[in-house]
């Protein structure tokens, strides 16, 4: 958040804006994001709720499944739930905004490597309350692509990794560059932001 703040500082100073924008734009700037779960993942139609590993799949899954991967595909879909937290409550000094986020452009990264891009269909209100709102963030990709040197076993597993499974070693992340609407007008962040599980960035 520093770092951010630092940023509108510096252009703030060099454009004369006024000391209300000024505190418009640290509100903005507290603004977090995290990576919450992952739902609704399947594999060319098969769904992995309730598996584990590969032994859970019917044998219809299966050659559904193999069918895709003899064709050299490989089609997931899932639901990603990223966490915004607006702390702008009226406490600790800072007076109470809702920001609503106009723009959301991601890019996806699935073990350091980057995938598919994409940006939310319609705005999120983030009301000041300190709470989380959910951003739902719709993906579909073709594994395959991006990841040729993995065999079919492989594949399965990062699958299980990316739906959330903790016997399966994988990580995914956001980089998103926000668009916000403000009493000033739409505010754009200067730089994407790394959106992760395990902590909320801003």
């Amino acid at each position: 958040m520093k770092k951010i703040i630092f940023i509108f500082s510096v252009i703030i100073v060099f454009s004369n804006i006024s000391c209300s924008v000024y505190k418009t734009i640290v509100n903005v700037s507290r603004l977090k994001f995290k990576l919450g779960t992952v739902n609704n993942l399947s594999i060319n139609g098969v769904s992995l709720e309730g598996k584990t590993n590969i032994k859970d799949f019917s044998p219809f899954e299966i050659l559904r499944i193999t069918s895709a991967f003899a064709n050299k595909s490989f089609p997931v879909s899932f639901l990603v739930n990223v966490e915004a937290k607006n702390p702008n409550d009226g406490t600790s000094g800072y007076p109470r905004t809702d920001i609503e986020l106009k723009s959301f452009p991601w890019n996806l990264y699935i073990d350091d490597k980057e995938t598919i891009g994409g940006n939310i269909n319609n705005s999120v209100s983030i009301p000041g309350t300190g709470e989380i709102t959910i951003i739902p963030i719709r993906v579909d990709i073709d594994l395959l692509r991006f990841f040729k040197d993995k065999d079919y076993d492989q594949l399965i597993n990062l699958a299980f990794a990316i739906s959330g499974d903790k016997s399966h070693a994988s990580k995914i992340a956001l980089y998103a560059q926000p668009t916000v609407s403000t009493s000033i007008g739409d505010v754009t962040y200067p730089g994407k932001l790394k959106i992760i599980s395990k902590e909320f960035s801003n």
